[in-house]
This record gives C-alpha cells, structure tokens and sequence, in this order.
C-alpha cells in the first residue's frame, strides 16, 4: 500500500494521525530535519501506528521534503482500515 505523509518535525513526542490535504496523514515526531533524522522517525512512527516491522516501511518518494511517500507492505485491508482512522484522528 502506498500512503501520502506529511511530516512535522519538533513535535513534543511522535504521533500518527489527522488529515492534511484530502489525503494525507500526518507524522508528528520529536527530532528536527537535520540529516534525515526526521525522515527516519517518521517512517518508524508510520510503522508503529500501522503495526509492522520498520523494514516494512519503504520511502518512496520526498527524501528532503515535508510530503513524502511511503510504501507499506501487509495486509492491504487491514492497511486501508488502519488509514481510514488515521485520517480521522
């Protein structure tokens, strides 16, 4: 499955969730963009709140940008489930 993420850095602690754009979800995390580190912590946030392993996260696209893409490998209902409350959150 391939989810749209917005990341926040230099939030007070990681969280997963709410809307931004139509389609998007976003990654707060407690580290500053400084030499990936945030980009790091956002694709370890995203495999926490979606229940697999970190190596099931791939960054597609957006290395040095806020709005990335990622690629989660599992269970694509249960993804698709997961996202939907994410969003909402």
């Amino acid at each position: 499955m391939r989810l749209a993420i917005r990341v926040r850095p230099g939030a007070a602690r990681a969280f997963v969730g709410g809307a931004y754009g139509e389609d998007a979800i976003v990654v707060r995390v407690n580290v500053r963009a400084v030499d990936g580190r945030a980009t790091e912590a956002a694709l370890r946030a995203v495999a926490d709140a979606f229940g697999v392993r970190r190596a099931d996260v791939r960054l597609v696209t957006g290395t040095t940008s806020r709005d990335k893409v990622v690629e989660i490998i599992g269970n694509e209902q249960e993804l698709t489930e997961r996202a939907a409350v994410l969003l909402m959150t």
